[in-house]
Formats: structure tokens, C-alpha cells, sequence
């Protein structure tokens, strides 16, 4: 159990810096409200359904991608700010990270709970049906942002983060595509030993 407790204070000390002088509170608080409302989730279904410690912690990480963006503002994280320089980009690409983690974590989370639910028989179909869970959350948090920048205008751009990107939303869904098909690729075998030997 002490391996839990350690997620939950490495969540709350990760989320607790991310508020110290953010560029702002608004988008610091539209930001940082998935990794809230997800750890919420976890911490209430954790008697009846623990997931890997291999997933916990992918979960944990993207919690800090998080963080980071909320702190700064996906467009002035300032390592990608020199990236970008040293690049010759046009833009900061941080958020690209935050999209392809997107993918990548609930893919291992949709698939931990397919397999262990018994939710799909054949094996076969499973990563498609994954992919497109993942395409779907993805497509869906872009509604979110429209609709958050809509209704709170100016104060909605930096969460929605376009940097005068015209493709910025479909780029964004791309990236969460690929880190999908990439969490499939690179770590199903080692999930599915995760699954078969991580005691309940």
C-alpha cells in the first residue's frame, strides 16, 4: 500500500507547485481540472478496481505534463520556448506533448480495464476499438476547449492554445492518435505481464 500512498503525495506535491505563481489562475485551473477530476476517480474506484502500478504510474506522469502546462501555459513552457528558438519553429510544441500523453494514457487505462473486464473476447479487434476510445476522449476535449473559449472569450486562449496554428485541433487529435498507437506498440506485452503478476 505504500507504493499508493507515494502516487498520492507525489500528485498533491506536483500540483501544489504547479499553483505557485502560475501565469495565470483561470487557465492554471482549466488545465490542472482532468488531472483533479481523474485522481478523484481513482482514489473512489480504488477498493473495487486497482489498476497496475505500471499504469498508476503513466498516470502520474501525465498528471505532471499537466501540471507544467497549467503553470506556464501550454504555448510558454520554457524549455520548448528554447526548443522552439534553437529549432527555428514557429511555435512552442509543449502542448503536442500533453495530446500525444492523451493517447498514450488512456489507451494503457482503456486497455487495462478491457483486458481485466473481459470486454472484448478476441484480441484481434482490440486495438482498433482502443484507438478509437482514444481518437473519441480526444475529439471530445476538443469540444471543451471550444466550447471554454466561447464562453470566456479572450480569457479562453491560452487554454485553447493555438498560437495562430490553423491546424492546431486536428494536429492535436493526430498526436493523440499516434500516442496511442504507440503505448499499443511499445508496452502492451509489458502491461500484459503487469496484469498477469501485479497483486490485487
Amino acid at each position: 500500500m505504500k507504493k499508493y500512498y507515494s502516487f498520492l503525495v507525489l500528485f498533491f506535491v506536483g500540483l501544489a507547485v504547479s499553483a505557485i505563481n502560475p501565469h495565470d489562475y483561470f487557465t492554471w485551473v482549466l488545465e490542472v481540472f482532468p488531472a483533479v477530476i481523474g485522481m478523484c476517480v481513482l482514489v473512489f474506484t480504488f477498493k473495487r478496481f486497482r489498476l497496475t502500478t505500471l499504469t498508476y504510474t503513466f498516470i502520474l506522469i501525465h498528471c505532471y505534463v499537466l501540471f507544467i502546462g497549467g503553470h506556464y501555459t501550454y504555448a510558454q513552457v520554457p524549455w520548448f520556448n528554447w526548443l522552439r528558438d534553437a529549432l527555428h519553429q514557429s511555435r512552442n510544441n509543449y502542448d503536442k506533448i500533453g495530446h500525444f500523453m492523451q493517447g498514450f494514457v488512456p489507451a494503457m487505462i482503456v486497455r487495462e480495464l478491457f483486458i481485466r473486464n473481459e470486454v472484448v473476447k478476441s484480441r484481434g479487434w482490440m486495438p482498433l476499438l482502443i484507438v478509437s476510445v482514444c481518437m473519441s476522449i480526444s475529439v471530445l476535449y476538443e469540444f471543451l476547449e471550444w466550447f471554454v473559449a466561447i464562453i470566456s472569450g479572450e480569457s479562453g486562449d491560452a487554454f485553447l492554445g493555438t498560437q495562430g496554428y490553423i491546424w492546431d485541433t486536428q494536429s492535436d487529435m493526430l498526436y493523440a492518435t499516434i500516442g496511442a498507437i504507440t503505448m499499443l506498440i511499445m508496452m502492451a506485452k509489458y502491461q500484459d505481464r503487469q496484469i498477469k503478476n501485479d497483486p490485487r
